[in-house]
Formats: C-alpha cells, sequence, structure tokens
C-alpha cells in the first residue's frame, strides 16, 4: 500500500449529533515494522453506537487490515456535537486506552467541519 492509498481513508467519521465515545487511530500502510517514516495517518472515529471505546477500535482495525493496512489507538474520549449550534467539543478519556492528544484530533475535526466552533479540553470523562 501506498501512501497515497492512505489519503483515501476519511480523516474524520462522527455521528452526526449527540454525546459519544471517539478514539484517534492510527493508520499504517503496511504492518508498523515495514512501514517507513511517514507512511502513517491519524483518523478520528466517533459513534453513539459504542458503548467502549474498545468497541469503535475493534471494527475500525478490522475494516483496515481487511484493505491491508494496520493500526494502533492512540487513546480516546468523549465529542459532543451539536450539530444546530455548529459546535464540537473534544474531551476526556478512554480507560482502557487513555486521553488521547485532543489537540490532534481536535484539528483533524477543523477540517472537516471548517464553518464550527471545535474546541477540547483534558477534563472530564
Amino acid at each position: 500500500m501506498a501512501a497515497a492509498d492512505l489519503a483515501q481513508i476519511a480523516d474524520v467519521d462522527i455521528d452526526p449529533d449527540g454525546v459519544f465515545k471517539y478514539v484517534l487511530i492510527r493508520v499504517h500502510a503496511a504492518p508498523p515494522s515495514e512501514a517507513p517514516a511517514g507512511k502513517s495517518k491519524e483518523i478520528v472515529r466517533g459513534y453513539k453506537w459504542a458503548e467502549y471505546h474498545a468497541d469503535i477500535y475493534d471494527k475500525v482495525s478490522s475494516e483496515m487490515q481487511k484493505k491491508g493496512y494496520s493500526c494502533e489507538c492512540l487513546g480516546g474520549g468523549r465529542i459532543s456535537h451539536q450539530s444546530q449550534d455548529k459546535k464540537i467539543h473534544v474531551y476526556g478519556y478512554s480507560m482502557g486506552y487513555g486521553r488521547a492528544q485532543h489537540s490532534v484530533s481536535t484539528e483533524k475535526i477543523k477540517a472537516v467541519y471548517p464553518d464550527y466552533e471545535v474546541t477540547w479540553a483534558d477534563d472530564g470523562y
């Protein structure tokens, strides 16, 4: 897989409204031991259906592995998506994966939702 293939993976896929868990995942073009520097990207995934952060990571990593990528979870948290007010707030942490680097997640989300007010904080659960 080439870096160009990584570009086809959406940076952000989150539910359109509500409060839900999210994970920050690094996707590698090849298994990490074979991947040269720069052949990976971070993606944000967050869904209301997930009871645990691991539910999201397991689903996404399984889908990515079928396409020939490898993944690692960089951490998790919560997202409050208020589509009517055009606001997204990223916060909290995952008991299993630890706190994601919310500043990275926020930048990814801002790029996909440029007309939104996107904020983050390390507090909360």
